[in-house]
């Protein structure tokens, strides 16, 4: 190894020596859709993401019927309005488990990598939003010796 006698020739070697940021490649199938599983508490979601006239369908129904509450409707929509494709993609997904809360987000997650997967010039933009990150949090379970998860049970009545 030579010897460095500069900072100008440390900077040139360590950054010789620093791996480049990954390259992320575009994936979709032979039907030109990409796939994505999104998470969220115990709800799971299966997206996939084609080019198309910016239809949601969420287990075989329209979003409009499967999330009746509009702030469910406008999370599945955050990411799509974030990347400016609003309109531009159908979207198909299934999901399973927990509420229609959980089951929102996941599908919103599934959205998101989805999107990247099919573009992934959008993948700044859509990290930068938070849309990437899976919401990790769950139920904590039950402790035996435990009312619940944490609540004791009552010591005393008086």
């Amino acid at each position: 190894m030579a010897e460095l006698s500069s900072l100008e020739e440390l900077g040139e070697a360590a950054g010789a020596a620093q791996p480049e940021a990954p390259v992320h490649q575009r994936k979709v199938d032979q039907f030109n859709r990409s796939y994505a599983t999104g998470r969220r508490k115990n709800a799971v979601a299966r997206v996939w993401v084609k080019p198309g006239s910016g239809k949601v369908t969420i287990n075989d129904k329209t979003m409009e019927a499967y999330f009746a509450r509009p702030v469910l409707q406008m999370v599945l929509r955050q990411p799509i309005l974030a990347a400016g494709r609003d309109g531009q993609f159908d979207i198909v997904a299934t999901v399973t488990g927990g509420g229609l809360s959980g089951q929102a987000g996941a599908v919103r997650h599934g959205i998101s990598r989805a999107l990247t997967y099919f573009e992934p010039e959008l993948r700044p933009v859509l990290k930068k939003g938070g849309f990437l990150t899976r919401d990790s949090r769950a139920v904590e379970r039950k402790k035996y010796g435990r009312a619940k998860a944490r609540r004791s049970f009552q010591f005393s009545k008086r």
